[in-house]
C-alpha cells in the first residue's frame, strides 16, 4: 500500500542559494512524506548550507551533509561522490524507494505520492520519475528523452532494482549506465509523462553548453555507445544549439575517451546489450531507444 511505503531522498547540492528554498518547500509540502531526507552541500560557496540549516533544525528528517569546496565542479562523478557521501550516512536502512534529486527542483504536493502509484501498478518498474521540464522564452517545454530514460535530476529506485544493479556508477553517464543495466536484469525503466517538475537550472548550463556536449561525448564512451550511434546522434545534433559547434564537441568528447584511455563500465555483458539495443534502434527495430 502506498500509505506504508517508506522512501528516503538524497539530494547533492552546489552554489543552489536561488533554488535549494523552493525544493525544500516542495518536499515538505508532500502528502507523503519521506521517511529521512539527507542534503549534501557539495563545497557550496554560497548560502545553500545557511538556507538548509534553517530547514533542518525544525524538520527532523532532514539532514545536512557538507563536503569541502574543491573549487570547482566535477562533471559526472563528481555528484555521485557528494550522493554516496550521503548515503553513507542514512540513519535508516528500511526503505523501499531510494530517491537521487537535484536541489533546484519544484513540482506538486502530490508529486511522490503519484510515482509511487506507478510503481505499485507495475511490479517490474524499477527506476522511475516524472518528465522535466523548462521554461524558455516563458514557454514550458519538456525535455525530449527515450522513454527507458528517467531525467538523473529526479530518480527513483525500487530496493529491489537497486540492489540488483548494485548502486550507481561513479562516472559521467551513470544516468544512463543504471538504467540500461535495470533493463537487461529484466526491469523497466521509464518517465511519468503527466507528473511535470519544473527544471530552474537549464539541463548542461552549470559548465556551459560546449562543455556539457563534450561532457556527453565522453559519458557516451564511458557507458559503451556503439560509434555508429554515437555518429548517428551527432549527426542528429547538428539541427540543435549550440548547432555544429555541439555536435563537434560531442564527437570529441566521445574519441577523447578513446585517446585518453578513460575508464570505461567494467561489464561486457551490459556493453554486449547497449549496442545491441542502439543497433536495433538504428535499424527501426524494437529496443528500449524508442
Amino acid at each position: 500500500m502506498i500509505s506504508n511505503v517508506k522512501y528516503v531522498i538524497i539530494t547533492p547540492a552546489r552554489d543552489e542559494e536561488m533554488h535549494v528554498e523552493k525544493t525544500l518547500r516542495s518536499v515538505i509540502s508532500q502528502t507523503k512524506s519521506p521517511t529521512e531526507w539527507v542534503i549534501v552541500d557539495d563545497g557550496s560557496s554560497d548560502r545553500t548550507a545557511g538556507i538548509v540549516k534553517g530547514y533542518a533544525s525544525s524538520i527532523p528528517w532532514i539532514h545536512l551533509i557538507q563536503r569541502p569546496n574543491r573549487g570547482a565542479r566535477k562533471s559526472g562523478g563528481g555528484v555521485i561522490e557528494a550522493f554516496y557521501d550521503g548515503y553513507k550516512t542514512l540513519r535508516h536502512d528500511d526503505w523501499d524507494f531510494i530517491v537521487k534529486l537535484d536541489g533546484d527542483l519544484t513540482f506538486s504536493s502530490d508529486y511522490f505520492e503519484k510515482c509511487f502509484e506507478h510503481f505499485e501498478a507495475d511490479a517490474k518498474l524499477g527506476v522511475g520519475g516524472g518528465d522535466i521540464y523548462h521554461y524558455l522564452g516563458g514557454v514550458k517545454k519538456v525535455e525530449a528523452n527515450p522513454k527507458f530514460h528517467v531525467r538523473g535530476a529526479t530518480k527513483i529506485y525500487r530496493r529491489a532494482c537497486w540492489d540488483a544493479i548494485g548502486g550507481l556508477w561513479h562516472a559521467p553517464g551513470w544516468d544512463t549506465i543504471d538504467e540500461v543495466k535495470a533493463n537487461m536484469l529484466g526491469w523497466k525503466s521509464y518517465s511519468f509523462d503527466e507528473l511535470h517538475l519544473i527544471h530552474h537550472r537549464l539541463t548542461g548550463t552549470a559548465d556551459g553548453l560546449l562543455h556539457d556536449r563534450i561532457k556527453h561525448g565522453l559519458a557516451c564512451y564511458i557507458s559503451g555507445y556503439h560509434p555508429l550511434f554515437v555518429a548517428a546522434s551527432c549527426a542528429r545534433r547538428i539541427l540543435q544549439k549550440p548547432y555544429i559547434a555541439g555536435s563537434a564537441a560531442m564527437c570529441y568528447g566521445f574519441v577523447k575517451g578513446y585517446c585518453t584511455r578513460t575508464p570505461r563500465v567494467n561489464d561486457s555483458r551490459l556493453i554486449k546489450y547497449l549496442r545491441n539495443q542502439q543497433l536495433r534502434c538504428l535499424a527501426g527495430l524494437d529496443t528500449i531507444w524508442r
